[in-house]
């Protein structure tokens, strides 16, 4: 099973629309959360310094969710996050977010991304090649 990380959230107020439920884009600004604490988790090194270190950018491809049901303001919210797939050039991401209380969990959406990795021009790049250790860490965690 592949690495998954968890990273907690509250919902703020101004994350809800006027039926006072979590609008729906803001499930795409969590996926961005979850998937730079992964990389913060699972490198131990935020996303930010791989940027500037290796001059490697991850722009989304392709976003994709699916909701199951709502979040609301004060909500505690879980944002697993796992690699579903990575190569020299391409990674996707897979994100569960739920409610947690003292009920459990419920689930609440699920969704991928998919990136590409690409230097400051937007070029295309390996990253096995531009950035080594990084690849490794990242392979480590896409097949644990």
């Amino acid at each position: 099973m592949p690495t998954v990380t968890e990273t907690r959230l509250t919902v703020r107020y101004q994350e809800t629309d006027q039926m006072a439920v979590v609008y729906h884009t803001n499930y795409l600004v969590w996926f961005e959360i979850g998937r730079t604490d992964f990389v913060r988790q699972v490198t131990g090194r935020r996303y930010a310094e791989w940027e500037n270190e290796c001059g490697v950018l991850l722009p989304v491809l392709h976003a994709h969710a699916d909701y199951h049901a709502p979040a609301r303001y004060g909500d505690d919210i879980v944002v697993c996050t796992r690699i579903v797939h990575l190569n020299k050039v391409r990674i996707h991401f897979a994100y569960e977010v739920y409610r947690e209380d003292a009920l459990g969990r419920a689930l609440l959406t699920t969704g991928e991304t998919h990136h590409a990795w690409v230097n400051r021009d937007m070029k295309p790049v390996r990253l096995e090649r531009i950035a080594p250790e990084f690849f490794a860490q990242l392979q480590a965690a896409a097949s644990n």
